[in-house]
């Protein structure tokens, strides 16, 4: 796969990780009864709701400006766990809302390696 290949995958599957983040945020703070109702049936306290607003939108920042590196390592690892504790709860209560969980698994790995592959061929 040629760089430029990389680059387009990369930006794709970061852009769209990034605007699944934003969106959720936006979502915790203007339907923050309905985000509640649901964090409760799977077993979290609301009072993670404002907190995890803002650390993924703080994670959309720091993966998308590619700044910091170990800020943007942290980010991957805290959006990985997010979103393997959600799909878990969502599998335990079986409330098959788990999906959007898989999809943001599958766009986390394909942004951060393809990425790792475009930080590999700046140094070649």
């Amino acid at each position: 796969m040629n760089a430029k290949t990389t680059k387009i995958i990369f930006w794709i599957a970061t852009g769209l990780l990034a605007a699944m983040m934003v969106l959720s945020a936006g979502m915790y703070f203007a339907n923050y009864e309905t985000v509640a109702t649901s964090f409760t049936t799977l077993g979290y306290p609301t009072y993670l709701i404002y907190p995890l607003a803002v650390a993924k939108i703080l994670a959309a920042i720091a993966i998308t400006t590619r700044l910091n590196n170990s800020l943007k390592e942290w980010a991957y690892a805290g959006l990985f766990f997010d979103f393997a504790l959600a799909a878990t709860a969502h599998l335990q209560v079986g409330d098959g809302e788990a999906a959007p969980a898989f999809v943001a698994i599958a766009l986390l790995f394909v942004s951060y390696f393809m990425g790792k592959r475009l930080d590999g061929s700046k140094g070649a």
